[in-house]
């Protein structure tokens, strides 16, 4: 047996502006709306009496802009998700202190206790809020409800979240104005939080589709990218594109109106970010973690900081490449993965403490497999990996690469510090049990890095990434843990799990059962399962942090939120 040997320091790569999830692009004209001088202003103009930079307007400097502001067209993930939830809205939400669903253009949340949810659950009724209006002031009905759907259905974008939708729903209808009724397909415990609380479930104004292009199969509608109609507090003014977004207060608003205004300016550099807080001319701003001490005790900058992002960062095992489509200097077989020794010992070999200290800041915490804390099913108690360099080498050596050796690349986004700090952390783990092993970390740019991962199969064995977010336990468990899966059926998970039928089967039934108790049995037994069985090295998850001026009060970001909800906030 060879020694292992001393750790050696691992380099932390260089902080770069952690840019937008990729976005389809949209090849359209800018339309302006309105004039609103995006992007700040003179200091004589943006500062009020009382020095309060930019009165009556909260400045979010963003670090990426919206592909697309179509709710049918966003992708998971993406920027314009976090715009869109200002402007319009869905039939329920989520508040500020908890997980719970509460009431929005629907009145009430469906149960079967009140009644609406049927006995074999598979219809919900939805009663409707009156008296709403749309931006353009017609009238919010259920047929608006159906409208937006099916559009979003007839569309079908491959870079939208129609699948949500369609895999979902047998049929809807208006029972009356007031009143809506939706038929699933199957049985699903998750609906509510995975489709109703999705941004493609958001309506639209039917008159502002119909009169600029309409709707057509399979096709985007180039108006709405960069136009909005909806019910929201906030009404979308204008969109300067790679400068700035603009939404103002919506006076007729049917709940409580927002305090302020609310412009976006596209900073893609944090230093710059971090500057434009500082001098005041921007309210909050984007931020990556490793970069939160640079505002931290600054005088009038305060950091909000309570939650996890449901964007746990995960390092991926493919057992589904050939050895034709590996880099040139790996040595492993295609199904190196597939043993499940090996996938055991490169998640005891990555240092997780290290990572969330060192990469993260401290800002972050461990996940179970797969579900991030924060998300129903969350057991504190499941097991997850220790960084265990002992157990790593005596996983190895049952196997023949002991002797022999291995080199196996890692693919990771560049200028990604908190991806690359995973890569770099796997590599050191791994080549200090055994000189023979070699990771080599290989760094692509985004447009290379996606077109990688968008392949099938993937010219990778290992990879690195974060999880797109979610609120419900299935969001999680089905693309990233299920065999027939989106990743599942892309790297072999079927071929690779001791029992893939078994994992499948709690999967579906965790989707399929309603009462709570029971679903939460059924993902604890998910997660012990799915810690003998890894198909991931489950690194982290960030932790929820926003700088802001302290003039910008009730700041709050629930984490299940896609971004801030500004109308919750007042600015003094």
């Amino acid at each position: 047996m060879s020694p292992m040997r001393s750790r050696p320091a691992v380099p932390r790569p260089t902080r770069a502006a952690r840019p937008p999830l990729a976005a389809a692009a949209v090849a359209v004209p800018v339309l302006v709306l309105a004039a609103c001088g995006g992007g700040g202003g003179s200091a004589d103009e943006a500062a009020g009496e009382d020095g309060v930079r930019n009165p009556g307007v909260i400045v979010h400097h963003q670090n990426g802009e919206p592909g697309s502001l179509d709710p049918a067209r966003t992708e998971q993930g993406e920027k314009g998700e976090a715009f869109i939830d200002n402007v319009y809205e869905r039939l329920l939400d989520v508040g500020p202190d908890g997980p719970d669903l509460i009431p929005s253009l629907a009145t009430e949340v469906p149960t079967t206790e009140n009644g609406l949810v049927s006995e074999d659950r598979l219809t919900y009724t939805f009663p409707l809020r009156e008296g709403v209006t749309f931006h353009d002031g017609n009238e919010f009905t259920a047929e608006d409800v159906v409208y937006s759907w099916e559009r979003v259905m007839t569309m079908n974008l491959p870079e939208g979240q129609a699948s949500v939708l369609v895999d979902s729903i047998d049929s809807l209808r208006a029972v009356d104005d007031a009143t809506v009724e939706v038929t699933l397909v199957e049985p699903d415990a998750s609906f509510l939080y995975s489709v109703v609380l999705s941004t493609v479930a958001s309506i639209v104004s039917p008159a502002a589709v119909e009169e600029n292009g309409g709707v057509q199969a399979d096709t985007p509608n180039e108006w709405m990218d960069q136009n909005m109609v909806g019910t929201g507090p906030y009404v979308f003014e204008e969109w300067r594109r790679g400068e700035s977004l603009l939404m103002t207060v919506n006076d007729d608003y049917w709940g409580e109106p927002a305090q302020a205004d609310v412009r976006w300016d596209i900073t893609p550099e944090e230093s710059s970010r971090i500057l434009a807080l500082q001098a005041g001319d921007a309210d909050i701003i984007d931020i990556s973690p490793s970069n939160v001490g640079e505002v931290e005790g600054t005088a009038d900058i305060a950091v909000y900081e309570n939650g996890l992002l449901l964007e746990p960062i995960h390092l991926g095992f493919n057992m589904r490449v050939t050895e034709d489509l590996l880099p040139p200097d790996d040595t492993i077989p295609g199904d190196f993965f597939a043993d499940v020794r090996i996938r055991q010992a490169f998640s005891h070999a990555f240092d997780y403490d290290t990572y969330i200290e060192e990469f993260l800041d401290g800002y972050g915490a461990r996940y179970t497999a797969y579900l991030p804390q924060g998300v129903f099913g969350y057991d504190e108690d499941a097991p997850v990996y220790d960084y265990d360099p002992e157990r790593a080498a005596e996983l190895l050596q049952e196997t023949e690469y002991w002797e022999s050796g291995f080199t196996v690349s890692v693919l990771v986004q560049s200028g990604e510090p908190e991806f690359e700090g995973v890569a770099l952390l796997m590599k050191d783990g791994v080549e200090r049990l055994n000189p023979e092993f070699s990771v080599q970390v290989v760094t692509q740019a985004e447009t290379q890095f996606d077109e990688a991962l968008g392949s099938d199969p993937v010219p990778y064995a290992l990879w690195v990434k974060n999880a797109d977010p979610g609120a419900d336990p299935h969001q999680f468990l089905d693309p990233l843990q299920h065999p027939d899966g989106d990743w599942g059926s892309k790297h072999g998970f079927r071929d690779a799990y001791a029992d893939p039928d078994a994992v499948a089967e709690l999967i579906d039934a965790g989707k399929a059962t309603v009462d709570p108790d029971e679903r939460a049995e059924i993902y604890a037994e998910l997660q012990t399962l799915l810690h003998e069985d890894p198909m991931w090295v489950y690194a982290a998850q960030e932790g929820l942090a926003y700088p802001y001026r302290s003039w910008l009060e009730d700041f709050i970001v629930n984490p299940l939120w896609r971004g801030p909800h500004y109308e919750y906030y007042s600015k003094g």
